[in-house]
């Protein structure tokens, strides 16, 4: 997926010519705690809430504030692992979204990317989760799914987590089966080391229900 696929358009961009209480209400309304200034089609840069929250008269232009702007953003064509990038390196709520010729083209909020991991994961879908544990020389997945597909099911979605100083890696896979047991006892058969088991059914659980007032509450 990229950049500019994520963009959420009911979020304007401010100016400078706009007072610190309409910037601050906009944060509010759309809980975030940065915002893009945008001159035009060009981009300024990001302006934080803790720019704003000490100022005393809250009808000056944000245009006449020494602000600490930052300038982060991406091209409409990046990935989107470069906008969870900046996301998590400089812990910002918006990354702005530049075409080509660093025109402004609008932002992706922090809850888009809640939503965009949801999908990614499977999170809302039913079914079974297992979580491997095997050495870095030992990590084909197509293998993995093939045991999988054994039992009938197939693997909705797959990720890897690595260790510092460890030639181990964990294998969390989400399948469509929520009863997982005949593929465990395939993947032990293998001498797979199951490091964790997981079942998730709408029927009985009520994860659906948890993930759907989650997804509720984000998008306030």
């Amino acid at each position: 997926m990229l950049a500019i696929e994520l963009i959420a358009d009911a979020i304007p961009p401010v100016h400078t010519s706009d007072t610190i209480q309409k910037v601050m209400d906009r944060m509010v309304e759309f809980r975030l705690r940065h915002l893009p200034i945008v001159n035009e089609e060009q981009f300024l840069g990001l302006v934080s809430e803790n720019d704003l929250v000490e100022e005393s008269d809250y009808q000056t232009p944000i245009g006449a504030l020494a602000l600490s702007l930052v300038n982060p953003y991406v091209l409409e064509d990046q990935h989107i692992y470069d906008v969870i990038r900046l996301f998590y390196e400089l812990q910002l709520t918006v990354v702005p979204v530049l075409d080509v010729k660093k025109n402004y083209l609008g932002l992706i909020p922090i809850n888009m990317m809640n939503e965009y991991f949801a999908t990614l994961t499977s999170s809302s879908e039913p079914g079974g989760i297992i979580v491997l544990e095997i050495s870095n020389k030992n990590n084909s997945l197509a293998h993995m799914a093939q045991i999988v597909e054994s039992d009938n099911a197939q693997v909705l979605s797959s990720y890897v987590r690595t260790f510092p100083d460890s030639t181990k890696m964990e294998v969390t896979l989400k399948v469509n089966k929520v009863d997982i047991s005949a593929i465990i006892a395939t993947f032990m058969r293998y001498e797979y080391n199951i490091k964790a088991t997981f079942n998730h059914s709408d029927d009985n659980d009520g994860s659906k229900d948890r993930y759907d007032s989650l997804m509720n509450y984000l998008n306030l």
